[in-house]
């Protein structure tokens, strides 16, 4: 009875985990909605008379800079409240690129089939065999960092997986006796698509939007801490962990702050899309 006990207790905590992500993450996004409320400093404003300041529990430090200042003199604090700006909005909308047209092209493959489906999968497979960081080099390079190219780089790199996803799915829902009958009853194409055949993929695309998410906002920190993402003094979780390393023996706080949140909005961002996972698919069971 103890173990017993003690087993369904571990279950009970690893129920709330999930809660405790769509909290972080809904954290983050009030934060970045209200960013110029909680920021106490222009973010961008330099103070070179006060630079690598710590933060303001140790010796030295001010709470006028919450958690000290770089090497530049700008507020630490305030350009993390700003960063989740500009991160959050490039994990979304990169995202949001990549499941529209990714979604769209294996609707089309999948439904219609023959050549059509064998040109779709083999632009997608082109596609996915080529590295990441080399396509992110060559646009990035042909047209400059900024936030708008990193966000098209990284739905580029993201729509693949979404078209051969939805592409599996529609082979096998349109097998199903609901599309037959429709078909016999004079549906239309685009009907069928959208009306019959999308929402019964739904679920799984919410899924996994919900862990690419996080997944983008990686990959948006890894492009500016090689110097590829949003162009400087724009205030950028990678690009603030990229001014930071050279630091890291004498201000810690460069880096580990940006760090820490970089990590806390993937973990709550993968949490929230496991609990989505168990809670609309009917064929897994939450234990």
């Amino acid at each position: 009875m103890m173990a017993r006990s003690n087993g369904a207790k571990k279950i009970s905590a690893l129920r709330r985990l999930p809660i405790g992500g769509g909290v972080i993450l809904l954290l983050f996004i009030l934060t970045a909605a209200f960013a110029p409320y909680i920021a106490n400093q222009d973010p961008i404003r330099q103070d070179l008379a006060h630079t690598l300041a710590p933060p303001f529990w140790e010796e030295g430090g001010s709470k006028d800079h919450l958690l000290g200042t770089d090497n530049m003199g700008r507020d630490i604090f305030s350009r993390l409240v700003y960063g989740s700006r500009i991160s959050l909005a490039v994990g979304f909308l990169s995202v949001l690129i990549g499941l529209i047209f990714g979604t769209w092209l294996g609707l089309v493959a999948g439904f219609f089939g023959g050549r059509l489906e064998t040109l779709i999968m083999r632009i997608t497979d082109m596609q996915l065999a080529m590295p990441f960081i080399l396509l992110a080099i060559t646009i990035i390079g042909a047209f400059g960092p900024s936030t708008m190219n990193v966000i098209i780089v990284l739905a580029i790199g993201l729509w693949p997986y979404y078209a051969r996803m939805v592409r599996g799915e529609v082979l096998s829902v349109k097998q199903n006796e609901f599309v037959e009958l429709a078909v016999i009853g004079g549906c239309g194409t685009f009907r069928l698509l959208f009306r019959h055949i999308l929402p019964n993929i739904t679920n799984t695309l919410i899924v996994m939007a919900t862990l690419n998410f996080g997944m983008m906002i990686i990959f948006e920190g890894g492009l500016s801490f090689l110097g590829l993402g949003v162009r400087p003094p724009a205030p950028s979780w990678g690009g603030m962990l990229a001014d930071g390393r050279a630091y890291l023996t004498v201000a810690w706080q460069l880096a580990t702050f940006p760090g820490l949140a970089i990590m806390l909005v993937v973990l709550g961002t993968n949490l929230f899309g496991d609990w989505l996972r168990d809670t609309l698919d009917p064929k897994r069971k939450a234990y």
